[in-house]
């Protein structure tokens, strides 16, 4: 049974991870950020994460095999078509291993079954199923977490109301169906020991706050790290959707969900590319460009939409990742060339108009697609609908091939 901790107890670790936090703040002038070439730097809304939470660092690649566990027989292993950053693994009597690619083994217990005792010397994080009362951080989660209706196992989430674009989760928050327990690096300690807490969904965000992911820990509430979004694939990204249904006993619903939306990619596969550049870019408020990495899953996703990502080409120290900063000098070199231009409003404040373009640089004015009146944006919505992530293609084909803007999901243009 999970061990309940007192209040008092919450409230002299609270103190302690303060003291630390205050120790670490005065040992120098980090400001806590990792990787600030490729991360964002936008403020959160209220109550919530950024846009896009996701710090931009290279994948480990760490999938570990299927551990050996004493007492219980591999018997399968979940079947994937385009994720790799993640396996399942299935055992006897109903046991499962999710092995994910930071190097964390999850084993989950059936309700009503025992941890087995080769739980332990195989180094497994214990997930006791029903996880009835999960904090849900990782806002990227919400939309395949409701579409396979597991919704019902989420009680408390690090993100607002307001801070919601997904309809439902925004609804479920402001009925109190599920509570705003505080944002992934300030969650309320208190309320997730009231609530008796089974387990914490964390984006990858939680790496900048070791000591609140060591918090969450030391009060018994097992961490899971979402890291779909290094997925180098799209669709890769969708099919984390079959982990949360192994996790919370939907894998029926996931297969289906996820085998209707990977028809939306398969039926482009035989189109001809345009050979059209596309540029998929924002404008961070110190003046320099922030582009999507060439390996990351939006800019895969110009090339199955029948484009040519603009930097494809472009130097990196990394081989994946999400964003790079770069001065608005090398991003006029290859943009201004470029046959559309996407900001991508997942990261800052979206564009409406040119004269907002102009407002961030007045040299946008010179650029082929400002010209003819290719320029398109990316809403804010986009990072939390990883259910429908492959719309985004149908979106960028309509771009390149003169489409209805009213058949698009993701991309409206800009006048």
């Amino acid at each position: 049974m999970k061990k309940r901790i007192s209040k008092t107890i919450v409230v002299i670790l609270s103190i302690v991870l303060v003291f630390s936090l205050l120790l670490t703040a005065c040992g120098g002038s980090d400001n806590g950020t990792a990787g600030s070439g490729s991360q964002s730097q936008t403020a959160a809304p209220a109550g919530g994460n950024s846009a896009e939470d996701e710090p931009g660092a290279a994948s480990s690649s760490g999938v570990k095999p299927a551990p050996e566990i004493a007492g219980l027989t591999l018997e399968s292993t979940m079947a994937k078509e385009f994720a790799t950053e993640f396996d399942v693994f299935y055992y006897s009597d109903g046991y499962k291993v999710i092995s994910v690619s930071d190097g964390r083994q999850y084993l989950l217990v059936p309700e009503g079954k025992e941890i087995p005792e080769g739980a332990e010397e195989a180094e497994l994080i214990i997930l006791q199923a029903p996880l009835n009362n999960t904090y849900l951080a990782a806002t990227s989660a919400m939309a395949l977490i409701l579409a396979i209706g597991a919704e019902d196992h989420i009680t408390m989430t690090g993100t607002a109301a307001s801070g919601w674009f997904i309809p439902k989760a925004a609804e479920l928050v402001d009925s109190g169906k599920i509570m705003f327990a505080g944002k992934y690096s300030e969650p309320d300690y208190e309320l997730l020991v009231d609530q008796d807490c089974s387990l914490a969904i964390e984006s990858t965000m939680i790496l900048h706050s070791p000591k609140v992911q060591e918090m969450i820990e030391k009060m018994d509430i097992p961490v899971f790290i979402d890291r779909a979004s290094y997925e180098y694939h799209p669709l890769g990204r969708t099919e984390w959707i079959k982990l949360y249904g192994a996790m919370f006993d939907k894998e029926a619903e996931a297969e289906a969900v996820f085998a209707e939306k990977s028809q939306i990619v398969k039926q482009m596969e035989d189109f001809p590319n345009t050979e059209k550049t596309v540029a998929i870019f924002n404008i961070k408020t110190d003046g320099t460009a922030q582009i999507r990495h060439p390996k990351d899953y939006m800019a895969t996703m110009v090339e199955l939409g029948g484009g040519r990502y603009a930097f494809s080409d472009i130097k990196t120290d990394t081989e994946t990742g999400s964003t790079l900063k770069i001065s608005m000098e090398e991003f006029y070199a290859t943009a201004a060339d470029a046959d559309y231009l996407v900001y991508n409003g997942t990261i800052t404040a979206p564009i409406e108009t040119m004269d907002d373009l102009y407002a961030l640089s007045e040299l946008f004015k010179d650029f082929k697609a400002v010209k003819e009146g290719n320029v398109w944006c990316c809403g804010n919505n986009m990072y939390q609908a990883t259910d429908i992530a492959g719309d985004f293609i149908l979106d960028i084909n309509h771009m390149l091939t003169d489409g209805s803007e009213e058949d698009m999901v993701f991309l409206t243009k800009v006048h």
